[in-house]
């Protein structure tokens, strides 16, 4: 039986901001589980937003999942892949896109692990530690999502109708 592919999933977003910590919230919640299945070929990551240095964090890996809130117009979540790109700021107001730190972990190491973006639908960015009672629905399906997908073979194959 081959190795498991070595799987990534990194949230990003500000927990002090309300629905900015739905991706946050999305990894402290899915730990539980990965322990509970011993999925030791996935890890888990959190921080307020992408950094040049993570470049070489997603280098190593096969699969790469960022994680982030979404102001945009969508029903529950987006899952979609990333295809590299030199600009900074894409469909994010963060520093660094995941578009870029991939296209910069391509650069610096020539290595281009399979990378996508998971966008749960926020509503409510005020300054409290709270996610707002509209995203509940949102980050359970994200979850339920995100987990299907981590049990499969073939992770990002035949993506569903969440391919954005």
């Amino acid at each position: 039986m081959p190795p498991k592919k070595r799987i990534l999933i990194y949230a990003f977003g500000n927990p002090g901001r309300q629905d900015d910590g739905l991706g946050n919230r999305l990894v402290e919640e899915l730990e539980p589980w990965l322990g509970e299945c011993g999925y030791d070929h996935v890890e888990l990551e959190s921080n307020y937003q992408l950094n040049i240095e993570d470049a070489d964090n997603i280098a190593e890996r096969d699969i790469v999942v960022f994680v982030d809130a979404s102001i945009e117009d969508i029903e529950d979540f987006h899952f979609g892949l990333v295809e590299p790109s030199e600009g900074r700021s894409e469909f994010t107001m963060h520093a660094a896109s995941p578009a870029f730190i991939l296209a910069l972990c391509i650069k610096l190491y020539q290595k281009h692990p399979e990378t996508y973006l998971l966008q749960i639908r926020g509503y409510e960015w005020e300054f409290l530690e709270e996610l707002s009672t509209k995203t509940t629905q949102n980050l359970a399906s994200a979850l339920t999502f995100i987990k299907e997908r981590i049990t499969r073979e073939d992770f990002g194959q035949s993506l569903s109708d969440k391919q954005i």
